[in-house]
């Protein structure tokens, strides 16, 4: 996954991300509230060790002072150093919950050790300091480093270099590092959250989801419009619009297609209902009309037609009736507009649809078609629910898979596209609709595969 990939991920799932982030910044807000106040103040002392001057013994004092340093540290919040100052201090605390509040450090090789001590006073906090650091003192002078004989001073002192003073700010809680903190972690969280449920997304969004599901050309996208369903035949209606623009696209790319010798005839279909096949048929169909060729519009979907009411027409003979002998295929079909377009509408309902689409009076049906019409299109049902849709482009030169923007997932198209291997029908091209023309996936409406390029030329 690349770096764009993770862009548009957190596009597509911005509120996630945004609420995620804001629930942390403030999480981090209450923790920092529920602190405890806490000030620190620190002491620095140096440890030195007597020595005659010469280079020698100096060398061998400051190896020795380094090498007490790192022992001393340890010392510091033990018993012997802080019980005196319990004492002297009357804090009425035990020595380990005093030693809980103070740390000593030093840095490597050097002889200056830094006490510190937190406590929710700041004055407390400076006293037991200075008070710790005095105790440490005689620790080490009277009995950690007692001389060997009476009278005689300590090689190694302690040195105070700068006590305690009272700190004015408290080191905890800390709000803009917390705050931070939890802005931090909210945002990796919400980006975690994109990408599982982004993973776990099987639906389809834009073209490169299609081009890496099947290996099949591209022939277009239609750019999603909320007000689509109350102009469906747009390449009609308004000609300059987007939608038609696309649907001319489409056209293109299925002329250029290589279909073999004859009228090119196609199934255009979907993995599921709702993905917007029929309308994408209908336009697909006026727009190859407007190029002056003589077009065939079939509905073949016997179970649910749609085709009449898209088209407004109704109370005509249609498909069934032409493949029962009830009526002639010239009276059935009906001139629509400038007089290239002609429908067959798919009249009524028989109780054998697959056994109709699939009998000798549809290839007898076809081939009159292909005789009188320029370009053949059969609306079908969709490719999951019922059979119909791979046994009628068994008969054609394929099939036209349309499927949706965000509603059509990934195992769908899989599956559809094995449902017209298993028929021994081939799939000519994916169409996609609903593609957004705002938002993360806005970029899907821009990317039309040239069906030639990635197809049959490719």
């Amino acid at each position: 996954m690349h770096l764009t990939d993770y862009i548009v991920i957190v596009r597509r799932n911005w509120l996630i991300v945004l609420s995620s982030l804001l629930i942390g910044g403030a999480v981090g807000m209450m923790i920092a509230l529920a602190t405890p106040t806490r000030y620190e103040a620190s002491t620095r002392s140096f440890v030195a060790v007597s020595n005659t001057g010469a280079a020698s013994d100096l060398n061998m004092s400051t190896n020795y002072a380094r090498q007490a340093v790192a022992s001393f540290v340890t010392i510091v919040p033990t018993a012997l150093v802080l019980d005196p100052v319990i004492a002297d201090l009357d804090l009425g605390l035990s020595s380990r919950e005093l030693a809980s509040r103070v740390t000593a450090s030093a840095a490597p090789n050097s002889q200056v050790i830094e006490i510190t001590v937190s406590d929710a006073s700041p004055s407390d906090a400076a006293q037991i300091a200075n008070a710790v650091t005095e105790s440490f003192s005689s620790a080490v002078a009277d009995r950690l480093e007692r001389p060997t004989r009476d009278g005689e001073p300590s090689k190694v002192r302690i040195e105070l270099l700068s006590p305690a003073h009272v700190p004015t700010t408290p080191v905890a809680p800390n709000m803009s590092l917390s705050i931070l903190l939890g802005l931090l972690v909210g945002a990796a969280a919400g980006v975690s959250i994109a990408v599982l449920r982004t993973t776990l997304d099987t639906r389809i969004h834009t073209l490169t989801d299609v081009e890496s599901a099947l290996d099949t050309p591209i022939l277009g996208g239609i750019p999603f419009d909320p007000d689509a369903a109350s102009e469906p035949l747009i390449v009609n209606a308004a000609p300059r619009d987007p939608r038609a623009e696309a649907y001319r696209t489409v056209r293109t790319n299925l002329q250029f297609l290589d279909l073999g010798a004859g009228t090119p005839s196609l199934v255009v279909t979907s993995a599921a209902p709702g993905e917007g096949k029929t309308v994408a048929c209908a336009n697909i169909a006026l727009a190859l009309a407007e190029t002056g060729a003589r077009v065939a519009l079939v509905d073949g979907d016997l179970r649910s037609p749609r085709l009449d009411a898209v088209f407004g027409l109704e109370g005509y003979a249609g498909l069934t009736e032409v493949l029962t002998g009830r009526a002639t295929l010239a009276r059935a079909m009906q001139p629509w507009g400038a007089g290239k377009l002609f429908l067959l509408m798919a009249g009524t309902r028989p109780p054998n649809p697959s056994e109709l689409l699939g009998s000798g009076a549809m290839e007898r049906v076809l081939h009159e078609l292909e005789e009188a019409f320029d370009f053949i299109l059969f609306d079908s049902p969709p490719l999951l629910a019922v059979t119909d849709a791979a046994v009628m482009a068994r008969h054609t030169r394929g099939a036209v898979l349309v499927a949706a923007s965000g509603y059509t997932r990934t195992p769908q198209l899989a599956d559809a596209a094995k449902s017209l291997s298993g028929a021994d029908a081939l799939l000519r091209g994916v169409l996609m609709t609903k593609l957004p023309t705002r938002g993360p996936d806005s970029a899907a409406y821009a990317q039309y595969t040239y069906a030639v390029t990635h197809g049959e030329r490719g």
